[in-house]
């Protein structure tokens, strides 16, 4: 049976903003950024490519034949326990008042048990911060920053490794 790995302790990071490439971005594109982490993350988003559908509807043979179209990696949205002096929260909310696209890199929680250096895996991407909000909740909860990253590029992904 292959290993599970649990989502606590994963970590998430915010660079400056950055260009937006016009070609898929590989992992040589994030060497020279410099991460700020964005502490107090209570919920991972789903991220990742889906297709768009494609529909022709043909009258000769009364049937729709579907198609991919293009990529869409998605709509990731996170949450955080509200920390107001935290670096990365300031950073995620300041990006939100821009119109610019930022680099993003999730740290998972699964490098190998043994190895010389293990080192866990990485996913990077591009993309908008199009909200950081405020949120309540009942009384014996905290206050939560809500925030959502519309993914502008590939996620190119680093495999955990033992060195």
């Amino acid at each position: 049976m292959a290993t599970l790995y649990p989502v606590a302790g994963m970590r998430i990071y915010i660079g400056p903003a950055m260009d937006l490439p016009d070609v898929d971005v590989v992992a040589g594109d994030f060497t020279s950024v410099v991460w700020t982490e964005i502490k107090n993350w209570t919920q991972l988003g789903a991220f990742g490519d889906a297709a768009a559908l494609i529909t022709t509807q043909l009258i000769d043979r009364k049937r729709d034949v579907k198609q991919k179209g293009t990529r869409n990696a998605g709509s990731m949205q996170n949450v955080f326990a509200v920390a107001a002096s935290d670096a990365g929260q300031i950073a995620l909310i300041a990006a939100e008042k821009t119109d610019l696209n930022y680099p993003f890199k999730i740290e998972g929680n699964d490098k190998p048990a043994v190895g010389a250096a293990p080192k866990n895996s990485l996913r990077y991407f591009i993309g908008l911060v199009t909200s950081a909000q405020e949120a309540g909740g009942a009384a014996n909860t905290v206050q939560s920053l809500n925030s959502t990253v519309e993914i502008n590029t590939n996620i190119v992904k680093v495999a955990a490794s033992a060195t």
